[in-house]
């Protein structure tokens, strides 16, 4: 069994104009409910979150986009690293700008991110991950992700960008 490992450090990572480019995703899936949702099918969204490494709060899986990947491999090994999920990669949510406070750098003194998000249809949970021993994964509802979401641009991402697209691709019979 080929073991996955994260990558670290700095040398590969993605800048444009003082800002460090991110990739990541809101992993999600369905489940059976006993009540119709609005739609009548009976499923119910579950989001994925994860812990953070740094504090309270949980976060979806994203990091540094690195010089070796398009913005969609990082956006998945993010998943995999962090989340320890893997699925079908679905369409771009939008780009979420924040300050970090712990990444701050000679390419971004002020700490500036710009953070690609993606959907992600959730496959696979792997049993073992990269982040395991410093991060849990935690399935929400989207009223539940929204309570327990640590940063104010991740609901953005959330309810602007994921439940936003959402409606649009079930509304149009897109839900598979």
């Amino acid at each position: 069994m080929c073991e996955l490992v994260a990558r670290t450090g700095r040398l590969q990572q993605r800048y444009k104009d003082g800002s460090r480019l991110v990739a990541g995703c809101i992993p999600f899936r369905y489940i059976n409910s006993d009540e119709n949702d609005s739609n009548g099918s009976g499923k119910v969204v579950q989001v994925l979150m994860i812990s953070s490494s740094s504090g309270p709060g949980l976060l979806f899986p994203k990091g540094g986009w690195e010089n070796d990947e398009t913005v969609k491999e990082a956006a998945v090994r993010e998943a995999v690293e962090e989340a320890g999920v893997r699925g079908i990669l679905m369409d771009f949510l939008g780009d979420y700008e924040f300050k970090s406070k712990t990444h701050q750098d000679e390419c971004s003194p002020e700490g500036l991110c710009k953070a690609a998000m993606y959907a992600l249809y959730v496959k696979e949970e792997l049993e073992t991950w990269p982040e395991q021993k410093t991060r849990t994964r935690t399935w929400l509802t989207i009223g539940e992700a929204v309570e327990n979401c640590r940063h104010a641009w991740m609901k953005d991402a959330l309810v602007d960008g994921f439940c936003k697209w959402h409606k649009e691709k079930i509304g149009k019979g897109d839900e598979d």
